[in-house]
């Protein structure tokens, strides 16, 4: 069946839809020899190139999801200048395209990050319109009393906007240290530390230990990944159709 060519070639992990049709703008992906257009659909195309190298879109392949478990000492970028080690290190190869993040975590926190070969798949469930929980637990320096929990629930205001969790659970702790178990919906830089640092508290220690459905896998050690299940995979693009639905009753009003 014949789609988008912008749709078609983030499917194989080639990039962003964004990304593509900027791609396409910039006259980088050309189709049977001629320059692409936008919104042009994949029907009778012979052959395709992307930034000058040749792909065949019949090497389409199903979606691909993997849960990997970050190390506090590794970047979520493709290359570092600094030399220090990164996420995509550890990742197994693809025979096409690409490994997406979904989301990013800092070089200190640790915990679970998802990867994907479906560039819309990931940049639908980054969107904060996806209203996918992300789920920590915070190691804390300092009281975390009632008063700062409500605030926390309630909003902060941040440098960038209002923040604050859906849902807080304070773990059983001795001494300085508190544990804290919080949720929130939305992935912005350092979201968590900034929360917990408005109310004068330091965060000593973060891991990511739940994205949307996907729980991190206890028995996947650090720098490890596991290939996520087709139920799994299935939960997430429930995930990206809840997220459409809404936006086009939005649009409806």
């Amino acid at each position: 069946m014949a789609e988008r060519l912008h749709k078609a070639l983030a499917r194989m992990g080639l990039g962003s839809r964004r990304e593509i049709e900027a791609w396409i703008k910039q006259g980088l992906v050309t189709i049977d020899g001629k320059p692409a257009v936008i919104g042009q659909s994949t029907e009778g195309i012979t052959s395709v190139e992307v930034k000058g190298k040749r792909v065949r879109l019949q090497d389409t392949v199903s979606t691909q999801v993997l849960q990997y478990h970050k190390p506090d000492d590794e970047i979520c970028s493709r290359k570092d200048p600094q030399g220090r080690k990164t996420v995509y290190q550890n990742l197994p190869a693809l025979p096409v395209g690409r490994w997406i993040a979904i989301g990013r975590l800092d070089l200190t926190t640790s915990g679970i990050l998802l990867f994907t070969t479906d560039g819309e798949l990931a940049n639908t469930l980054m969107h904060p319109s996806a209203e996918v929980d992300r789920e920590y637990m915070v190691r804390v320096h300092g009281r975390v009393s009632p008063e700062i929990i409500h605030r926390l629930l309630q909003g902060v205001r941040l440098e960038d906007g209002l923040a604050h969790f859906t849902d807080i659970q304070q773990r059983p702790s001795r001494g300085s240290n508190q544990w804290l178990q919080v949720v929130l919906q939305e992935g912005r830089n350092r979201e968590v530390k900034r929360l917990i640092e408005s109310q004068h508290l330091q965060v000593t220690r973060l891991i990511r230990i739940r994205f949307g459905p996907v729980v991190l896998d206890e028995s996947l050690g650090k720098g490890m990944h596991r290939m996520l299940t087709q139920k799994e995979i299935k939960q997430l693009q429930a995930l990206v159709r809840q997220a459409k639905a809404r936006e086009s009753a939005k649009a409806k009003h």
